[in-house]
C-alpha cells in the first residue's frame, strides 16, 4: 500500500514538471514581452533655434556646444536608463544646460533693456496634467527648478517677478546673486544692440551677427519613462534688450511647452510672440488627439507650414507616448540631441 502511494507521488511530481517545463517558453516569451514593452523609453533636448551656421562657428566652439549637449543628454538619459521619472529627467537635463554660459537660459541668459537677466521657464507632467511656471525672475539660479516647485508646492501654475523669488526661497531652492549670472560675451551682444538702437540702424546683424538670435535662445528637455509617462520643459533668458517684462512663449503652458500622456510632450524655441499666439505646443498635441495625425505631421504642420505663413521663426522637440520623435525647425539652425533605448542616439547643430 505505501509503495503504491509512493508510485502515485512520483508520477504526479514528474507530471508537474512536465508540464511547466511546457508552458516555460511560453511563459518566458511573455516576460520577455512584457519587459521590452515596458522598456521603452527616450529623451531629446534642445538649446535654441536660430542663424546657427556653420561658417559662424569655430571647431573649438562648435565642439563645446556639442560636448555640453552630451553632458545634459546623459544626465537625463541616465535617470530613465535606471527606472527614473520623465519628469526627473526632464529637470536634470535642463538644468546642465542652465548653468553653461554657452545657451540664452540661467546662466547664459541675455539681458534686458534694464540690463538685467530677466529668466523665465516652465516645466509640465504629462501624466496628471500638471504644471508649473515662472516669469521674470532673476535671482533663481535654476529656473527650471523653480517651475516644478510651483507645480509640487503651490496650488497655482504660474508665478512672477518678486513673488516667484520669494516662493522660491520659501521652497528651499538656490537663490544667488544677480552677479551670477553676467556673462561679458551676452554684455557686449547687448551693449551692440543698445548701440544700434541708438544710431537707428536698421540691421542690427551689421554690428554683431550673433544678435540675429537674439529671439531664439531657449534650451528644453522632452522625455519618455519606462512607466509610459511623458514630460516637458523649457527654459531661457528671452530677447536680447525685452522691455516692459516682456514674458515668451517658454513659461506659457500650451504655447512653448506641453506633455500629455495620451499624444506627446513638446518643448519649442523661436519667436516667443508667434508660439504664443498659435498655441504651438499644445496644437501638435491636439492633431494628435482629434486630428489623427502622427507626430511628425503634427509637428511639420506647426513649424513648416502654420508658423512659416506667420513668418514666425523657430522650431520644436517632441516625443510621443511611443517613443517616436521629431525635431523640425524653419531656421538656419537649431542645437538639438536625442537618446533612445534602441540605441538611437545623435547630436545635431545645422540643418542636415
Amino acid at each position: 500500500m505505501q509503495f503504491n502511494r509512493y508510485l502515485q507521488f512520483l508520477f504526479c511530481f514528474f507530471l508537474l514538471v512536465a508540464v511547466n517545463k511546457a508552458q516555460a517558453p511560453v511563459a518566458n516569451l511573455q516576460t520577455i514581452l512584457e519587459k521590452e514593452e515596458k522598456q521603452k523609453f527616450g529623451l531629446v533636448i534642445h538649446g535654441g533655434a536660430g542663424t546657427i551656421l556653420k561658417t559662424n562657428m569655430t571647431s573649438e566652439m562648435e565642439t563645446a556646444y556639442k560636448e555640453t549637449l552630451n553632458t545634459a543628454l546623459n544626465a537625463g538619459y541616465s535617470i530613465l536608463a535606471n527606472g527614473g521619472k520623465a519628469l526627473d529627467a526632464v529637470e536634470a537635463a535642463i538644468k546642465v544646460l542652465e548653468n553653461s554660459p554657452l545657451f540664452n537660459a540661467g546662466k547664459g541668459s541675455v539681458f534686458s533693456n534694464a540690463g538685467k537677466n530677466e529668466m523665465d521657464a516652465a516645466i509640465m507632467d504629462g501624466s496628471n496634467l500638471k504644471a508649473g511656471s515662472m516669469a521674470g525672475v532673476q535671482t533663481i539660479k535654476n529656473p527650471i527648478s523653480g517651475a516644478r516647485a510651483v507645480m509640487e508646492k503651490s496650488e497655482h501654475v504660474m508665478l512672477s517677478g518678486e513673488g516667484a523669488e520669494k516662493f522660491a526661497k520659501l521652497s528651499g531652492l538656490e537663490i544667488v546673486d544677480q552677479k551670477y549670472f553676467y556673462d561679458e560675451k551676452r554684455w557686449q551682444q547687448f551693449q551692440n544692440v543698445l548701440k544700434a538702437e541708438q544710431s537707428q540702424q536698421k540691421q542690427v546683424k551689421d554690428i554683431d551677427p550673433n544678435i540675429k538670435d537674439k529671439k531664439h535662445g531657449t534650451v528644453g528637455c522632452v522625455a519618455l519613462d519606462m512607466a509610459g509617462n511623458l514630460a516637458a520643459g523649457t527654459s531661457t533668458g528671452g530677447m536680447t534688450n525685452k522691455k516692459y517684462g516682456r514674458i515668451g512663449d517658454a513659461p506659457i503652458i500650451g504655447a512653448g511647452t506641453y506633455a500629455n500622456n495620451a499624444t506627446c510632450a513638446v518643448s519649442c524655441t523661436g519667436h516667443g510672440e508667434y508660439f504664443i499666439r498659435y498655441t504651438v505646443a499644445n496644437n501638435v498635441s491636439a492633431m494628435m488627439e482629434y486630428g489623427g495625425k502622427n507626430l511628425k505631421e503634427a509637428a511639420d504642420i506647426m513649424i513648416h507650414s502654420k508658423l512659416v505663413s506667420a513668418k514666425g521663426e523657430g522650431g520644436l522637440i517632441a516625443i510621443d507616448k511611443d517613443g517616436n520623435i521629431t525635431m523640425p525647425f524653419n531656421s538656419a539652425g537649431m542645437y538639438r540631441a536625442y537618446k533612445l533605448n534602441d540605441e538611437r542616439f545623435q547630436i545635431l547643430i545645422y540643418k542636415e
